[in-house]
């Protein structure tokens, strides 16, 4: 079963709709790659995929635990390469947890950030450095 459709507009621009819900994205090549940079580009998805990944199975464990974690945030930098062929080559990812560092369940949440499919699916030359902020 397809996830989603593609269509291309014009001008480097798509519009993808995700079929179960209908809900749509338009991309948008970046400045620096002939675009106009007015939305995401497809490796700004591939980057952010990852950060809301990792959120989404903090949360899962967090709903599990009964963990209060609403208002983490993610905030993700995407690097590409100068060579080519031109790809992603580092991801940076800073993740603010609204629980203290001496938390019981901190290895937990770190371990399933570290374990969610997004993270499992990055090639093993991009390099992801991930930046832990806990409330103290």
């Amino acid at each position: 079963m397809a996830t989603s459709n593609i269509i291309y507009l014009n001008e480097l621009r798509t519009n993808a709709v995700h079929l179960a819900s209908e809900s749509s994205i338009i991309t948008d090549a970046p400045k620096d790659n002939h675009g106009k940079g007015e939305s995401f580009s497809p490796t700004d998805l591939v980057a952010t995929a990852l950060g809301s990944c990792m959120a989404t199975v903090i949360g899962i464990v967090a709903r599990r635990k009964e963990l209060p974690v609403e208002g983490m945030t993610v905030a993700v930098r995407k690097f590409m390469s100068d060579d080519l062929p031109r790809r992603i080559s580092r991801l940076e990812l800073d993740l603010a947890i609204p629980l203290s560092a001496s938390h019981p369940d901190r290895k937990l949440l770190e371990s399933a950030a570290n374990g969610c499919p997004a993270h499992h699916s990055i090639h093993p030359d991009i390099e992801v450095v991930m930046n832990w902020s806990w409330n103290d």
